[in-house]
C-alpha cells in the first residue's frame, strides 16, 4: 500500500467521521438555524423594510433608523430603563449581597432560613406583581399601612407617574433570592486563611469586607452585572402588569413605558415590525455595547484566583 493509499484513506476515515458527528449534532444546529439564525437575519432584513404582517415588506433603507432617533417614545422608553437600571440593579446586588452574608452566618435554623429567603424566586413573575398592586395599593395596601403607623403619609405607588418606577423597584428587592444563592456560593468559597492573616494584622471588620471578600467573589459579581444588564433592558411582565392599574400600556405618562413595553407595543398594537425589528436591532446594539464596555473596566476590578 502506497503512501498516496494510505492518506486517501485516512481522508475517507475523517470524512465519515465528520458526517456522523454532523448526523449526531443535526438536533443542534437544525434548531439553531431555524429557530435562531433565520429569524435573526429576517429581523435585520425587516428592519430596513416596512411590514404590517398582511403585505408584503417594502425595503425603505434606513428610513426606520431614522425615525427611531427622531421618536420621543424611543428617549422616553430608554430614560425609563436607564432608571431600573441606575436606581434598581445596584441597590438589588447590594442588598442580594447583603442577605448571602446574613445567610452565610452559623445560626440555628439556617437552612430553613436560606430555603424561605429563596421561595419568592419560585413564585411567577405574573403572579407576584399581582401580589405587589395590592400590597401597593394606595388606599388599603399593607406597605401604606405600615408608613401610616410611623407617620408617613404613602404615595400612589400605582397612579403617580413619580412613583411608579420606584415601585418597580421596591418589588425587586423581594425576588433577589438567584442573586443571594449565587453571592453565598461565592462567600463559601473564599478561603478562610485570608481571613485568619487579616485578623493577625489587625484587620477590622470592614477591611477584611472591603480587602477580602469583595476581590474575592468580584467574578461573581461580574456575571450578574452582565446578566442584571441584559435582564433590566427586556424588562416586561412587571410593567405590563403594574401598567394595567392606569388601563394603559405604558402606565400614567407613559412612566411605565419601558423599551421592551415599547418594541411590544410598536410590533403587536401597531403592527409595525419594520419599525420594531430596527428597534431591536438597537437594543443589542445597546447590550452588546454595555456589556462590552463592563468588561473592558473589570480588569481594574475584578479579580480571579488564578491570577498572579
Amino acid at each position: 500500500m502506497t503512501n498516496r493509499t494510505r492518506t486517501a484513506g485516512q481522508r475517507n476515515r475523517a470524512f465519515k467521521a465528520f458526517l456522523i458527528g454532523l448526523l449526531f449534532t443535526s438536533p443542534w444546529w437544525i434548531g439553531f438555524v431555524v429557530f435562531k439564525l433565520y429569524p435573526i437575519l429576517m429581523s435585520f432584513y425587516y428592519s430596513v423594510t416596512e411590514y404590517n404582517l398582511f403585505s408584503p415588506p417594502d425595503v425603505v433603507g434606513a428610513e426606520n433608523y431614522v425615525n427611531l432617533f427622531a421618536d420621543d417614545k424611543f428617549y422616553l422608553s430608554l430614560f425609563n430603563t436607564g432608571y431600573l437600571i441606575v436606581f434598581g440593579l445596584i441597590p438589588h446586588l447590594a442588598f442580594a449581597l447583603a442577605m448571602a452574608m446574613l445567610l452565610n452566618t452559623k445560626v440555628k435554623g439556617q437552612a430553613l432560613y436560606r430555603t424561605i429567603y429563596f421561595l419568592p424566586t419560585l413564585v411567577p413573575a405574573v403572579a407576584s406583581s399581582l401580589l405587589w398592586m395590592w400590597l401597593l395599593n394606595a388606599q388599603y395596601g399593607l406597605v401604606n399601612d405600615l408608613l401610616g403607623s410611623i407617620g408617613i403619609n404613602g404615595p400612589n405607588w400605582l397612579v403617580d407617574p413619580a412613583w411608579t418606577k420606584p415601585a418597580i423597584i421596591l418589588m425587586g428587592f423581594w425576588a433577589t433570592g438567584t442573586n443571594t444563592v449565587l453571592y453565598l456560593a461565592a462567600l463559601q468559597d473564599v478561603p478562610q486563611s485570608f481571613y485568619e492573616a487579616a485578623e493577625i494584622d489587625g484587620a477590622g471588620r470592614w477591611s477584611k469586607f472591603w480587602n477580602i471578600t469583595l476581590p474575592s467573589i468580584s467574578p461573581v459579581t461580574l456575571f450578574l452585572l452582565i446578566m442584571g444588564l441584559i435582564g433590566y433592558f427586556q424588562f416586561f411582565t412587571e410593567g405590563m402588569i403594574f401598567a394595567e392599574a392606569s388601563q394603559s400600556v405604558g402606565g400614567p405618562e407613559n412612566s411605565l413605558l419601558f423599551y421592551a413595553i415599547y418594541l411590544y407595543q410598536t410590533a403587536f398594537s401597531f403592527l409595525n415590525m419594520g419599525y420594531a425589528s430596527a428597534m431591536a436591532w438597537i437594543l443589542f446594539l445597546f447590550v452588546m455595547g454595555l456589556t462590552l464596555l463592563v468588561f473592558k473596566t473589570s480588569a481594574r476590578w475584578v479579580y480571579y484566583g488564578g491570577e498572579k
